[in-house]
């Protein structure tokens, strides 16, 4: 136990930040590392891809080839090779993993309420915090880009998206811990929260953004995803993005039997009354799907339940889940399954988490496989990053970089991150830099993948 006098104080941990510069100065962050020579981001790409589910690559290399912005958001492992590569902070925090634009969104509570929050953790694990900010300015350079802005607007959109992590950060920093863990992040305090931060035509383009993305229903979505012209509800099948588990190869009961073993031990890791809840529901039908982008491949299951009645439809998601990138590309395991760590990286990031979320690790064959399992709809939207227009962009940027700091301070770091930052513009301008500079990395691995498909190194397929 900690001794009255040597209690830490807040300027103490604030000075072990800023101590961290002499090691690792701010102005180191720009420099974006140089690959080895035999460097391929193609080949890098298709030995992610022997992990996966063979038949689903050509989709994922699709959806990739889109245009850059979704090219990036496939590419996370090569971004987390290049941090490696790179000068890091030893302050370390749960990381998203992969903190783009489209990785953040509006959904449902479990009291009802609307929340902004990040929303993908498949490759969340401990790691240097920059590196999520990297990967956040990032995405909006190359956004902006994408949207047909000059130089200097992509620079101004960079810094402004920096500089608000780094004020958002100051200021949890002297928040209470309990006020940090605490803190909602439903969209009507965010938007209360924000406005001591955001000028007025700020917020008005922030409330934009966010209107946009409330209206989405999942009483509507499960209409879509429910057939219902047999006695007992069934999954409708949208090959080959959603298929019958007949379709796969093997036997349709064997997978099952995966998916029921999957269920009922995930079922532990859940609260009592969740389990007792979750009994409620009945399994009635299950189908692979194919989801996101940089996911695609992995082994994707949705289960469909039906609680009071017929017309009382439920549906949970199983996903498998791999090591992380940030693991791969620091050469360092995680102490934890992987369905765990996902589990654990989403409850410590965000403000309010699903109440279903939950894993398991069960063998398959001579295989260890690990899921995690998740509500497959919660009134779940995001932003759609090519509609904006350059100052709703800017606002977008700003409210993810808030969301960011505020899941980072969660570890307990946020003083010591604070002092790193400082209080003037140098990180920001370093973040710029570096973000500038991974945008024409990224568009060169682009064309790459481009070239790959046009030689048959790889097929594309929607």
């Amino acid at each position: 136990m900690t001794t009255p006098n040597k209690l830490p104080s807040l300027d103490a941990r604030t000075e072990e930040g800023r101590a961290q510069r002499e090691k690792t100065p701010r102005t180191a962050l720009a420099a974006l590392a140089a690959r080895p020579a035999a460097y391929d981001p193609v080949a890098r790409l298709m030995w992610q891809g022997e992990s996966r589910v063979k038949q689903l690559l050509p989709i994922r290399y699709h959806r990739m080839l889109a245009n850059p912005l979704s090219f990036y958001r496939g590419g996370a492992l090569l971004m987390a090779d290049d941090l490696a590569r790179g000068a890091s902070t030893s302050i370390e925090v749960q990381l998203c993993g992969d903190a783009h634009l489209s990785n953040f969104g509006v959904f449902s509570s479990p009291e009802g309420r609307m929340v902004f929050d990040v929303d993908d953790f498949d490759e969340t694990d401990v790691g240097p915090f920059e590196w999520d900010v990297k990967r956040l300015v990032a995405s909006t350079v190359i956004a902006s880009h994408l949207l047909g802005h000059n130089v200097h607007q992509q620079e101004a959109i960079a810094m402004d998206v920096a500089k608000e992590y780094r004020r958002a950060m100051q200021r949890f920093a002297k928040e209470t811990r309990l006020d940090v863990w605490y803190a909602t992040l439903d969209v009507d305090a965010v938007m209360k929260d924000l406005r001591g931060f955001l000028a007025d035509h700020a917020m008005q383009k922030v409330n934009t953004v966010i209107s946009d993305v409330k209206a989405h229903d999942s009483k509507k979505s499960y209409g879509k995803l429910v057939n219902y012209e047999s006695v007992t509800p069934r999954i409708r099948l949208q090959p080959p993005l959603i298929t019958s588990l007949g379709d796969l190869g093997g036997t349709p009961t064997g997978k099952r039997e995966i998916l029921d073993g999957v269920l009922e031990g995930y079922k532990h890791t859940l609260s009592s009354d969740r389990r007792e809840l979750l009994d409620q529901y009945e399994s009635v039908d299950a189908a692979r799907k194919v989801v996101g982008v940089g996911s695609v491949g992995t082994q994707c299951y949705v289960v469909l339940l039906v609680g009071r009645d017929r017309d009382d439809p439920f549906f949970l998601q199983i996903k498998e889940a791999q090591s992380s990138v940030v693991s791969i590309a620091l050469a360092r395991p995680s102490t934890l399954q992987p369905g765990e760590r996902v589990v654990h990286g989403q409850k410590l990031m965000q403000a309010t988490s699903d109440v279903f979320l939950g894993w398991h690790t069960l063998d398959v064959g001579d295989t260890s496989r690990s899921f995690y399992v998740r509500q497959l709809y919660d009134n779940k939207a995001s932003v759609i990053i090519e509609q904006l227009n350059e100052s709703l962009l800017v606002a977008y940027g700003r409210v993810c970089a808030w969301t960011l700091a505020r899941a980072h301070a969660r570890s307990g770091k946020s003083a010591e991150i604070a002092g790193y930052l400082g209080k003037n513009d140098r990180f920001e301008s370093s973040m710029t830099t570096f973000g500038l500079a991974y945008r024409d990395r990224n568009q060169s691995d682009y064309l790459a993948m481009q070239s790959a498909a046009k030689q048959g190194r790889i097929t594309v397929t929607s």
